[in-house]
């Protein structure tokens, strides 16, 4: 897992530690990263991260592909998927962690956690602090913590209707991903996406690191779904996207293998 900790001054904190003084840096889009860079108002792609969509496995066949010693960094793209964090997984910050995968290829991947809202921070503090008006019928949304690497970046994973006049990213036919401040703009006038996620951070890897991980039986692939992503508590999304693998978490233990 990329922390990024160290290299890029970010301290290590959970999804209820974010303080409303960062969320000043989501109008900095324009910092380096190395997932995405600004052009414009947009963040881009600047490693290969984007896929095929023919190409796109069904959801659990990496984990009969991902064995420990095999060179599978080139056959699995968790594109689109869920990773659900296996108990004991030995990092805090992704216990009982769903994470999205808005990319996934040989140079590594970048997800979003989707079942972590902060306690503090909600779209209307965004807006605030990003001077943007709202309107009356400006959405109500929580803001989640997308991951580890760099807290004060941010995006917002939504569904494929929605797309930004300067950049969005098709993950796949069903979801999409934007950091662009107009999607702000467009959620805090009513808006926007119909069914959105807003995040703060996120979740990256470097080559071969996820596959490592999987293989060390720290996650489970499930199927990316909106019902699940977006139509689910997020109390209830861990133990959901196991039970759609037909698991149940009462048989799960912090040595438990792959299912």
């Amino acid at each position: 897992m990329l922390d990024h900790a160290s290299d890029m001054g970010h301290s290590r904190r959970n999804a209820n530690s974010l303080s409303r003084d960062r969320i000043a840096t989501f109008r900095a889009l324009g910092a380096l990263s190395p997932i995405l860079h600004r052009q414009g108002r947009a963040l881009v792609m600047v490693r290969p991260l984007t896929h095929c969509r023919d190409k796109r496995q069904p959801p659990g066949r990496a984990q009969t592909e991902a064995r420990e010693g095999d060179d599978v960094t080139h056959e699995m793209d968790l594109t689109g998927q869920l990773l659900i964090a296996m108990p004991g997984m030995g990092d805090d910050r992704f216990g009982h962690s769903v994470v999205f995968m808005c990319a996934h290829s040989a140079e590594g991947a970048m997800g979003l956690i989707v079942n972590k809202p902060t306690s503090d921070l909600s779209l209307s503090d965004l807006l605030e602090q990003l001077s943007i008006d709202s309107g009356p019928q400006s959405r109500v949304m929580p803001v989640h913590f997308g991951g580890p690497v760099e807290h004060g970046r941010g995006f917002v994973l939504h569904e494929a209707g929605y797309a930004s006049p300067v950049s969005t990213l098709d993950v796949n036919e069903t979801f999409a991903m934007t950091a662009t401040l107009d999607i702000l703009e467009d959620l805090a006038g009513g808006g926007g996406p119909s069914q959105a996620i807003i995040a703060l951070g996120y979740a990256g890897w470097g080559p071969g690191q996820l596959e490592g991980e999987i293989a060390q039986n720290g996650w489970l692939i499930g199927p990316g779904t909106p019902d699940l992503v977006f139509g689910t508590a997020n109390a209830a999304k861990w133990e959901a996207a196991l039970t759609s693998l037909g698991i149940s978490p009462l048989t799960l233990s912090a040595d438990a293998g792959r299912a």
